[in-house]
């Protein structure tokens, strides 16, 4: 439940009391839910680590903030960040330390900005293909943002900014080539969406990409990214066709105790739920990155 009383969903694997590893809260990326990642939020708590996923406001079993079932909208990024802000408050109060911050894509975008702004305080952090710049843009940020700004005049900040298919919450067929290459993982969401229909997302709004410009470029800020000394590792994928890898790689290179584990053709957006091959590359370099940012307390 947040502050104003706003049901969020969230789901939470005990871990062992007796010998605690630490805590996980991960945070999936934009029209997702923790559906998607049970395999691996399962296999952290086999590790032993206590594990907790959270949707965002407005995403999945959490509501809708915008006029449709299907469409992804905010007023502003900042109601995300005091949402986890809170989350984070009181899940890090709740379970046994040490306590890492995970996010997928958006996730990861605002666990970013929750840290840079001290509204979490992770003893590590691992971000999936971060949503730190949208694939193909020919312009600078800023220009961008100023394109997003001036289609809020022409109609509803909450209508779709692009078509996703025919008809309203119809996966597009070709959707797959842009998330991963393992069919089976793949048809795993879209099993959980006829399961589940309050879990299908479609496009972000216009609003929804205004606000996401102007939350990139306060993480772009002087002085920001050089700010977070956390321990850091991203995941990134030079084949990613919705966020851009030469801004993670710019983002590592300004992060102080920043790590970056690049892939290429092999791997697609969601690293976490690619092909075994890649899977469990990402997945080792994670537990190696924790056995040294996180070590278990004594």
């Amino acid at each position: 439940m947040a502050p104003d009383e706003y049901a969020i969903r969230r789901i939470d694997w005990s871990g062992d009391a007796r010998h605690p590893r630490g805590s996980i809260l991960f945070l999936p990326g934009r029209g997702d839910c923790y559906e998607k990642y049970l395999e691996t939020l399962e296999e952290w708590h086999r590790a032993g680590w206590r594990v907790t996923a959270s949707d965002w406001r407005g995403q999945a079993g959490s509501g809708r903030l915008g006029s449709d079932a299907v469409t992804g909208h905010v007023d502003d990024f900042s109601r995300w960040v005091d949402d986890l802000g809170h989350l984070w408050t009181q899940w890090s109060a709740e379970t046994p330390a040490p306590h890492v911050l995970m996010g997928h894509s958006m996730g990861g975008h605002l666990v970013l900005r929750a840290v840079a702004e001290q509204r979490a305080h992770p003893d590590a952090m691992v971000l999936s293909a971060p949503m730190l710049g949208f694939y193909g843009s020919v312009l600078p940020v800023s220009w961008m943002h100023r394109v997003a700004k001036a289609m809020l005049r022409f109609g509803d900040p909450s209508r779709p900014a692009w078509k996703w298919s025919e008809k309203p919450g119809e996966v597009p067929a070709t959707r797959i080539n842009l998330l991963t290459h393992d069919a089976e993982r793949y048809q795993d969401e879209l099993w959980w969406r006829e399961q589940r229909p309050e879990l299908v997302m479609g496009p972000g709004s216009w609003g929804w990409v205004e606000r996401a410009y102007e939350s990139m470029r306060l993480l772009y800020a002087p002085d920001v990214l050089e700010s977070i000394r956390t321990p850091l590792l991203m995941l990134g994928t030079t084949s990613d066709r919705l966020v851009d890898m030469i801004a993670i790689e710019a983002a590592a290179r300004r992060l102080p105790n920043g790590e970056l584990l690049a892939f290429g053709k092999e791997a697609r957006h969601e690293i976490l739920r690619e092909v075994d091959a890649v899977r469990d590359r990402a997945m080792e370099a994670i537990a190696d990155f924790l056995a040294r940012a996180a070590p278990p307390k004594a």
